[in-house]
């Protein structure tokens, strides 16, 4: 099961009545270990997220997928990604 999966099974399995979400972003100019890193802790300082996992994939669009458990809107996150220095979109 993905770290994500397991952060919205314990969010749901602690009763709370926070709603968790996924959103999910593909990222461009990503190349290295550096980018994840910057990209992880913008996005974590967001209030609300839960988790962050971020597929590398040089020279390609990269993929972003954000678990929260209060709710946190998608362009709040693509600004996170845009302060690291990267452009996101919303993805499915």
């Amino acid at each position: 099961m993905s770290d994500i999966q397991n952060t919205i099974d314990s969010i749901t399995a602690s009763g709370s009545n926070e709603t968790p979400a996924e959103h999910h972003f593909d990222v461009t100019g990503m190349t290295c270990a550096h980018c994840v890193a910057s990209v992880t802790e913008e996005v974590s300082e967001l209030p609300g997220v839960t988790n962050v996992t971020v597929e590398l994939h040089p020279g390609e669009v990269s993929r972003v997928v954000v678990a929260t458990g209060t709710p946190v809107s998608s362009d709040a996150i693509s600004r996170a990604i845009a302060e690291a220095g990267y452009a996101a979109i919303v993805s499915s």
